[in-house]
C-alpha cells in the first residue's frame, strides 16, 4: 500500500476536531477503507505525529493501529498542513517534481509557502 499525504492530513484534521484531546473511536475518513486508514494511522505514529496503540495481529493483512493522540510535531505538521490553499500548491509542487514528497520535504514546502503568505 502506498502513502498517501492526503489520508495523512485527513486523519489529523479529524483528530484534531476531538473536543477532548483524544482521539475518538471508530474513526471514518469518507473515500476511504479501514484498512487504509489504520495502515496510515500506524505510519502516523512511525513518524512520530500520532501516539497509537498497534492493533496489528497476525490475521492483519497489513499493519495497523489505532490513534490516541495527536503529537506536538503532529501539531506542528498540522498548522502548516492546514490550509487548503497552501495544501494545494503544495502537492501542486509535488506533481511537478514528478510525484510524491517526503515528509520532511514537504513540510519544508509547506512551511516555505506559509512564509511566503505571511511576508516572511
Amino acid at each position: 500500500m502506498q502513502r498517501d499525504m492526503n489520508l495523512v492530513r485527513k486523519i489529523l484534521l479529524a483528530l484534531e476536531t476531538s473536543a477532548h484531546g483524544h482521539a475518538p473511536l471508530g474513526m471514518e475518513i469518507e473515500g476511504y477503507s479501514e484498512e487504509q486508514i489504520g495502515y496510515h494511522v500506524h505510519l502516523l505514529g512511525q513518524a512520530k505525529l500520532l501516539t497509537v496503540e498497534v492493533t496489528t495481529g497476525w490475521g492483519s493483512q497489513s499493519p495497523k493501529a489505532i490513534p490516541t493522540s495527536i503529537t506536538w510535531e503532529g501539531h506542528e505538521f498540522l498548522d502548516s498542513a492546514r490550509d487548503e490553499t497552501i495544501w494545494s500548491k503544495a502537492m501542486k509542487k509535488a506533481g511537478d517534481v514528478g510525484g510524491p514528497l517526503s515528509l520532511t520535504v514537504l513540510k519544508s514546502v509547506l512551511d516555505s509557502l506559509l512564509k511566503g503568505q505571511l511576508g516572511l
